[in-house]
């Protein structure tokens, strides 16, 4: 059998289990065919599979169940507005909720019969008109209202409408964002995240001392944007925070292979839980020939930042460190320029390491003033006074293959440090029809705190976490030496002048388990 996975779709919970569908094509690992299968969890991590939840089989999606999203009404009712390609190309949306709600697994999915329910308006193109995001609550609470990604010209736009009965529906005046130069706008996110408190917030919660996330899948680049900002429901317009990071030029959830992804508000643990499709980064013949592509994220939590007040921390789901088993912790280790530390580790390629690193103020307001850009750097062999320094993962013994993940402190112009959180993925792999290149992007570092990095490491796929989670990276890379016991994790310092103190902790992490529902035993 051969498929492909790619968008996340309506995740949600619902009477005790986690459900996460994605589009899947069960007939080929490249894209087409698009099916929503359907996975269910206790606890995000141990995972059954269903079977599809939706298939295209009518006029209105005949070309494919594309993305969508769940909304749980208050009187338990779900809600899941999805895009359909029709019979005719036109990208229309769609209603579906489960046919029967007393069934926690949420089986059987039944297509409204006034479907389609939305059509593309006047001005906008047939092939432009997608993604519907989870609903909320209008401020009078009589109706629901949800935002579409499109786009006129080059300007990303996110269309509003509202609705009593996820039937019938009103195109809302103007928009609820654009931005200029960034194209179509897919798989949109809006949501509020607290201010003041650590919880999730649910979609429709609104008012003082709420920020809300507007993010936006960039059909040019692939590549998800996302911005901070206010939303005004009265105007129904949202305001970035900072127009110089709107969506599509500012900050990215992700700076590696990490696209369409999605959120939900988890009411079980109070909880925004982000889920992101990890592409692959090989030749598509190669695809075809292993037999399947695409992968799904470790799901994230996400809260406001309320260090530096104008940015989200993704975080990996709690509930992961319930793989965690064994491990070694190597404190206090002194790096100094151009040093390289093996550790001893069971499980190299199979790893939750956590580390952080102290660098002598001095040094930093010694160094001249550099700019610095992770992916024209060339990556962690290019030195410079105050980098890169950080960890090697899913290296050989020899180093003929090998990831860094490091930071690079700059000098800004005004001669304050700029640092820099990287991915070096250029010697990944000894295979040749492999993207190659250097992730990254700068990340605050609010004073008095460590450098910090965690990296959840899993053979082929290394997700990357920075400060906490302010900048984030996805590597998706295909060794050929460094693999299962083969590989190994460094520690190294590259930088000319700046002495490095490391601590690290590595868990030998054990592996999820992911099977098909034992249907017969219902």
């Amino acid at each position: 059998m051969t498929i492909s996975a790619t968008d996340p779709n309506g995740p949600l919970y619902y009477n005790g289990w986690y459900h996460l569908f994605y589009q899947y094509n069960p007939d080929s690992a490249i894209w087409g065919n698009i099916t929503w299968a359907h996975a269910i969890s206790k606890d995000l991590i141990h995972w059954l599979h269903l079977p599809f939840a939706m298939v295209p089989d009518q006029w209105y999606d005949i070309n494919g169940v594309w993305t969508g999203s769940a909304t749980i009404l208050p009187d338990g009712r779900i809600m899941m507005i999805y895009t359909g390609d029709t019979y005719d190309v036109v990208q229309v949306q769609c209603l579906a909720y489960p046919a029967n709600l007393s069934d926690p697994l949420l089986l059987k999915w039944v297509k409204d019969p006034s479907n389609p329910v939305l059509f593309p308006p006047p001005g906008i193109g047939p092939k432009d008109f997608r993604d519907p995001t989870t609903a909320w609550l209008s401020p009078d609470g009589d109706k629901w209202r949800i935002t579409i990604g499109s786009k006129i010209g080059k300007t990303g736009i996110s269309l509003n409408y509202e609705t009593k009965d996820f039937i019938k529906y009103d195109l809302m005046d103007g928009f609820l964002h654009q931005v200029p130069g960034t194209g179509m706008w897919e798989c949109v996110d809006f949501y509020p995240v607290s201010m003041v408190g650590q919880n999730g917030l649910d979609t429709s919660v609104n008012g003082p001392g709420i920020k809300h996330v507007l993010k936006a899948s960039l059909d040019d680049d692939k590549n998800d944007y996302y911005a901070l900002g206010t939303y005004d429901p009265i105007k129904n317009k949202w305001t970035p925070d900072d127009p110089e990071l709107d969506v599509g030029i500012g900050l990215r959830y992700d700076y590696g292979k990490y696209y369409a992804s999605k959120t939900f508000y988890d009411q079980h643990k109070k909880r925004r839980i982000l889920w992101g499709w990890i592409r692959e980064t090989d030749a598509e013949s190669l695809d075809l020939l292993k037999g399947w592509a695409g992968v799904q994220s470790i799901p994230r939590s996400i809260v406001f930042d309320k260090k530096t007040g104008n940015n989200i921390l993704q975080w990996p789901v709690e509930e992961v460190e319930s793989l965690r088993s064994s491990s070694v912790e190597f404190k206090d280790v002194t790096l100094v320029p151009g040093s390289i530390i093996p550790l001893e580790v069971h499980s190299p390629s199979q790893a939750d390491i956590v580390v952080s690193f102290d660098i002598d103020k001095k040094t930093i307001e010694e160094a001249a003033n550099m700019s610095y850009d992770c992916s024209k750097s060339g990556g962690a062999v290019n030195r410079g006074p105050l980098g890169p320094f950080g960890i090697i993962v899913l290296g050989d013994e020899t180093l003929s293959e090998l990831t860094p993940i490091y930071f690079y402190i700059a000098k800004a112009y005004n001669g304050k440090p700029d640092t820099h959180f990287c991915a070096d993925e250029l010697r990944s792999s000894k295979a040749s029809d492999v993207e190659k290149i250097v992730y990254g992007s700068t990340v605050p570092v609010v004073e008095g705190e460590k450098y910090t990095i965690r990296s959840l490491v899993d053979h082929s796929i290394v997700e990357s976490f920075a400060q906490g989670g302010r900048s984030v990276i996805t590597s998706r890379i295909y060794p050929t030496k460094a693999i299962n016991d083969a590989a190994r994790i460094f520690l190294f310092n590259n930088a000319t002048k700046a002495k490095v103190t490391a601590s690290i902790k590595i868990w030998k992490m054990d592996t999820a388990d992911i099977h098909p529902f034992p249907l017969d035993q219902i």
